[in-house]
């Protein structure tokens, strides 16, 4: 479907009800393994996305399905606990629905981390990636259809959608932690079965670093909107074809929980600086 910028107003005129004077600045949606970091909001006003106008529920394993909003090392910030999926069987426009809502309420900025399948041969799963830059090349784009210049142009350019200022905060903070910090290019696939071992070479070809199933469409939509962007990525498993062995949902979960306390460092030192 196509939404309306009422729509979307809808849903930002529901949140503040519900949160009040309150004015977020950065939004976070937040992969594998750190969704936890919406339970560490301090101050915490939780909106399930149910209770929200034109919102679409979360099915992902470990998602939440919630806003939540309040304060993080002192920054105003919305945490999405629970991220939508194209594979979940909505439309790009639906995947990347929130970003705006989060734009009208105020986030000028997004942080987005995920899990991912490494593609790179010289690195491992477990590496931390900072993403540069990303391929989308399958299907439509979040902004097929009627555009909607309350929220930006009809041909919005695509040279940095991950800021390259905020990229720069990243290198500084993850050597300051004393955390390897690998660089690369994001490609997305639609999933949800695994890439194939030929899709992981063609990905490598086409100069992908990492693959995964989701991030992209919210950042295209977060750059025609005006809003700063920066990505991390968790190379939770080398993608498939690269060891002789079969990929699981159980391996990138594992491989986030093992990860969990230097990524969120990584994170949360970063929205710090930010603030």
């Amino acid at each position: 479907m196509h939404y309306t910028f009422e729509q979307y107003q809808q849903s930002a005129d529901c949140i503040r009800q519900k949160i009040g004077s309150f004015t977020p600045k950065v939004a976070m949606i937040l992969g594998s393994g750190l969704g936890y970091m919406g339970d560490i909001v301090e101050n915490a006003i939780a909106v399930p996305y149910g209770e929200i106008p034109h919102f679409k529920a979360s099915t992902a394993p470990g998602h939440k399905g919630r806003l939540v909003f309040g304060t993080l090392e002192g920054v105003p910030v919305a945490v999405m606990q629970g991220r939508m999926h194209h594979y979940e069987g909505y439309s790009y426009e639906e995947v990347a629905y929130a970003v705006r809502v989060l734009r009208l309420l105020g986030c000028d900025t997004l942080i987005v981390t995920n899990a991912a399948g490494c593609v790179n041969m010289n690195w491992k799963a477990g590496d931390l990636m900072l993403i540069t830059d990303q391929i989308k090349i399958f299907m439509e784009s979040p902004l097929r259809g009627e555009n909607l210049p309350e929220f930006g142009v009809r041909f919005p350019d695509a040279s940095h959608l991950y800021t390259p200022a905020l990229q720069e905060v990243a290198r500084k903070t993850a050597k300051e932690l004393r955390i390897p910090l690998k660089e690369g290019v994001y490609m997305y696939f639609p999933g949800p079965q695994y890439e194939t071992p030929a899709e992981v070479r063609f990905a490598r070809i086409a100069g992908a670093d990492a693959v995964g199933m989701s991030t992209a469409p919210e950042v295209i939509v977060a750059g025609h909107c005006g809003m700063r962007v920066l990505g991390f990525t968790l190379l939770s498993n080398m993608a498939a074809g690269i060891l002789n062995q079969p990929l699981s949902e159980q391996e990138v979960l594992d491989a986030a929980e093992a990860c969990k306390d230097k990524f969120s460092r990584l994170v949360l030192a970063c929205l710090k600086e930010l603030g």
